[in-house]
């Protein structure tokens, strides 16, 4: 693989999670307009809501079998376009079927764009021999607040789901399809990782997938997504009801949070490659911990808003390096390995909200606050699986240090 055929496949990725995040924020941030279009009720529309993350780890299931036979970027190259065409179905439907199909399509094909956009980025930073999985996820996030402006402006025009969506799908789609034709997967010189050593070889037999020495990583990823949905779900009702800010400045929270978020994906890879990802996952939780704290201690909105801007700079590094961790634990079967990773994203954004909201409705918000708060310090627990010696050794040998390539 060339340097230039990296860097192509490199950029191509990066507009991939760019566009998947402008599609994302464009779904969940104008379900208000959804479900008065279809005149879904408050009692029905938790099941769509729940619908959509459970199908998506069915088609993360799917991918893990599809790309025993066909490369990741075969899938990404048919589901990002899939993904767009199911978004632009919820806006034109009119009939209660019309959504459910829609936004069934819709859950399956992000569980495969998910998954194998994952893939490719773990292929890819394993050729590159440093960290850049951050960045595509900062590439994410950036897409994320381009879509929710734009959902905004949507509903400021008062615009239709249609007229919302299709100008966006008309540029996306083309431009995705475009991007398409350069993914790479990044399979390091001759077969070999930037390491030296054999492709095959790691934790575990040849590499072969244990669940046993995943787990403690798929228990981060569901950790840090709990984190992630309790901010999404219930940081505006928080800052409104609890500490008594206006409408207008509870909307702020989860701007700020995914802001912070993009900032700090921006320079996640640089913090990883100066400091090791041990180092940066034990910061990021730290610091994601301590903005729990605050906001389940804050006196009035400004902390609160404090606490979330905490909680965006420490969440971020999470979700990627877990993904990167996956591919370095298990070199030989690292898309099977992701794949089965990405299920666990759809498991943490399942419970947190329901989670936080039954605690609350049932003892308090600050306290619910708190619970998130321990989760994300368990990762400490499990921060070793980051390193270098214990992904590639299947945790607990110790093996002379060698440099870390993610």
């Amino acid at each position: 693989m060339t340097d230039a055929g990296l860097r192509h496949g490199r950029a191509s990725l990066g507009l991939s999670f760019g566009v998947q995040g402008v599609a994302f924020a464009l779904l969940v941030t104008r379900i208000p307009a959804i479900q008065d279009q279809y005149g879904i009720s408050d009692g029905l529309l938790p099941v769509f809501l729940a619908a959509v993350p459970i199908l998506a780890g069915a088609g993360s299931v799917a991918t893990e079998k599809v790309v025993a036979r066909v490369r990741p970027s075969v899938v990404l190259r048919w589901a990002q376009p899939l993904v767009l065409l199911a978004l632009l179905g919820v806006g034109a439907g009119r009939e209660m079927w019309h959504v459910a199909v829609a936004l069934g399509v819709f859950g399956l094909a992000v569980g495969a764009l998910d998954a194998s956009m994952n893939m490719l980025g773990v292929s890819l930073q394993r050729a590159y021999g440093r960290s850049i999985m951050t960045g595509f996820h900062a590439a994410y996030s950036l897409g994320g607040i381009a879509g929710a402006s734009l959902a905004w402006a949507g509903a400021r025009w008062e615009l239709s789901l249609l007229a919302s969506y299709l100008p966006v799908v008309a540029v996306l789609l083309p431009v995705a399809l475009t991007g398409s034709r350069w993914y790479t997967e990044g399979k390091g010189a001759e077969g070999k990782r930037p390491d030296g050593t054999e492709a095959g070889a790691g934790a575990g037999a040849g590499g072969a997938l244990s669940f046993k020495l995943l787990l403690p990583l798929c228990l981060i990823m569901t950790f840090a997504y709990i984190g992630d949905s309790t901010v999404s779900n219930w940081s505006a009702k928080y800052l409104q009801d609890v500490l008594g800010s206006s409408e207008q400045l509870a909307t702020v929270p989860y701007n700020l949070y995914m802001v912070t978020t993009l900032l700090g994906r921006a320079v996640g890879d640089l913090g990883v490659r100066r400091f090791g990802a041990v180092a940066v996952v034990r910061g990021g939780s730290l610091l994601a911990a301590g903005g729990f704290a605050v906001v389940a201690v804050a006196p009035g909105a400004w902390v609160g808003m404090l606490g979330f801007t905490m909680l965006g700079f420490g969440l971020c590094v999470i979700v990627p390096q877990t993904f990167a961790a996956a591919g370095r634990m298990f070199p030989g079967n690292s898309d099977a390995a992701v794949a089965r990773l990405s299920i666990f994203n759809y498991v943490g954004f399942l419970v947190g909200s329901p989670l936080v909201g039954a605690l609350g409705d049932a003892w308090s918000y600050r306290g619910a606050m708190l619970v998130p708060m321990v989760l994300v310090l368990a990762t400490l627990v499990y921060a070793r699986a980051f390193g270098p010696e214990t992904a590639r050794y299947g945790g607990g040998h110790e093996r002379p240090r060698t440099a870390d390539v993610g």
